[in-house]
């Protein structure tokens, strides 16, 4: 049952790795929501629990016997636990915002699909990079027809990662599932999705192996989307650099802002850059590399994307709002991610089946 649109919608966190603090702490503040538990069996949990003062479980089991249950609940367990987790949530009656990758391979992924469609439950996969106030100013550009028709995009995800990342509890990070790939470029798939629909197919070259672990480190991307666009991507994670979405949009107060481009969007008409919000187009009616390229800077309002997702996510508890980004959706992400994945392994070609979005 959902809450009644005047009250505080109820929430617990599982998991407090790296990103579940951070939902912890919206929540607590978020004028809609109320934090009431936190659920982990590492100490952290207890330590997070006890830092925001609400009631620690050590299991999900304990959480939902419990006569405090909540209405909701953000699953930021390990990419792994993702569909396990959902599930003895769902089944509990709980609504889930599940953190991305929604999970790690495709059939647990549609298998939770088709479960959830037949759930009254409601689910949003955690792709809060939708929210953020660039990526929507960019989707407005993209949609509103002034870069003309789109023709090709060039992205960047390049970072360094130091060794301490992959140490215990998350030393899932150094297997296949836990690379690069799953654990960054699926939030690059999903705002490519975002702004220019489904993906029919990925050639990758992968970079050389600096750690030795499962998990590959990079690789250079061609995608051809659905639409006919085409698109370059760098993505790396052992390589010092300040592009990166998380850099450039300074989204993540642990890693200091750049402002560096990472995306860039060709069009008939004109090209965006983002961050910085720039189109080049040129002054006259005549398109000529002669021509004198005029710069615009179109004016972005920073806020902060988790806030607006979970605000959404109550809405759609609600039942005021459809899901951003539904389980579905997620699933596609995944289903990009591994096609990349493969075609990392032997530097290859790999057609995309249809799916949906």
């Amino acid at each position: 049952m959902s809450p009644s649109p005047s009250s505080k919608v109820r929430f617990a966190v599982i998991g407090t790795g790296l990103i579940g603090p951070r939902h912890a702490q919206t929540v607590a503040k978020h004028k809609e929501a109320d934090l009431v538990a936190i659920v982990d069996p590492a100490p952290a949990g207890a330590n997070v629990a006890k830092q925001l003062d609400v009631t620690y479980y050590k299991s999900i089991s304990d959480l939902v016997q419990s006569t405090d249950k909540p209405d909701a609940a953000i699953i930021s367990t390990p990419n792994h636990t993702h569909v396990a987790v959902a599930r003895e949530l769902a089944a509990a009656g709980i609504h889930i915002l599940i953190e991305k990758p929604v999970s790690t391979d495709i059939p647990s992924g549609e298998a939770l699909v088709k479960e959830l469609d037949k759930s009254p439950i409601k689910a949003l996969v955690g792709h809060h990079r939708r929210w953020n106030s660039y990526m929507v100013a960019a989707k407005r550009i993209v949609d509103s027809g002034k870069l003309g028709t789109v023709l090709a995009v060039n992205g960047l995800w390049t970072s360094y990662k130091p060794l301490d990342y992959f140490d215990p509890p998350a030393e899932w990070r150094k297997l296949r599932t836990g690379g690069v790939v799953y654990l960054n470029m699926v939030h690059e798939v999903d705002l490519l999705h975002f702004l220019f629909g489904p993906i029919s197919s990925v050639h990758a070259e992968h970079t050389m192996a600096q750690r030795g672990f499962e998990a590959k480190e990079g690789a250079a991307l061609t995608l051809r989307f659905k639409s006919g666009v085409v698109a370059s991507f760098i993505l790396s994670d052992h390589a010092p650099s300040p592009y990166n979405f998380e850099a450039g949009t300074g989204e993540n107060h642990l890693i200091p802002k750049t402002g560096q481009d990472f995306y860039r969007v060709f069009g008939t008409n004109g090209c965006l850059s983002v961050p910085d919000m720039t189109v080049w187009s040129y002054k006259g009616a005549t398109k000529s590399w002669h021509s004198e390229l005029n710069q615009e800077r179109l004016p972005v309002t920073e806020d902060t994307p988790f806030d607006n997702q979970l605000g959404h996510f109550v809405q759609v508890i609600r039942g005021q709002q459809a899901p951003s980004c539904t389980v579905q959706a997620g699933l596609a992400a995944l289903i990009v991610c591994e096609a990349i994945d493969k075609a990392m392994q032997d530097n290859s070609t790999v057609e995309i089946v249809d799916y949906m979005l």
